[in-house]
């Protein structure tokens, strides 16, 4: 709905201006439905919902594009100059994010109180102890969160 996106898209503006640093983000927003739903032919959210929350956050100052679709979006065409993309749902996004870095890429979660990062993949219990596990994600992961303890300051990693 239009609060939470709006929501979102605060905590994301806001996370990239204190936590990077990024004084007016330009921030990327991929539409729901397929082709971003093909003017109302394949879903409404993108009218109703997606672009109207765009619209009155633009007014308010945040630098967002309008709703795309994510095969047009994540094109290097779009995604330069671009801070960061939000995608309206876990599988739209992470499978490029993954192709692109997968071992190198982080996750950070924004708006919470306290810096938190991770790895880009899952738990991978069944490679526990077996020595086969690649650290490079975690170790990424904990570069970032130390990187962004000294930017605020934050002795306490």
């Amino acid at each position: 709905n239009h609060a939470m996106l709006a929501e979102t898209l605060r905590i994301l503006h806001r996370g990239l201006q204190d936590q990077f640093g990024i004084a007016k983000p330009r921030i990327l927003v991929c539409g729901l439905n397929p082709h971003a739903g093909e003017q109302g032919d394949l879903g409404r959210e993108e009218i109703d919902v997606i672009q109207p929350c765009i619209e009155a956050l633009r007014a308010e100052g945040m630098d967002l594009s309008n709703a795309m679709p994510a095969d047009t979006l994540f094109t290097h065409r779009h995604l330069a100059g671009a801070d960061a993309v939000l995608a309206m749902y876990h599988d739209q996004g992470l499978p490029v994010l993954k192709s692109h870095s997968f071992g190198e890429a982080v996750n950070i979660t924004l708006g919470l109180p306290f810096i938190r990062t991770s790895v880009d993949h899952g738990t991978a219990f069944d490679l526990a102890g077996s020595g086969s596990a690649d650290d490079s994600s975690l170790r990424a992961a904990l570069a970032l969160a130390t990187s962004l303890c000294s930017r605020r300051g934050d002795s306490a990693l």
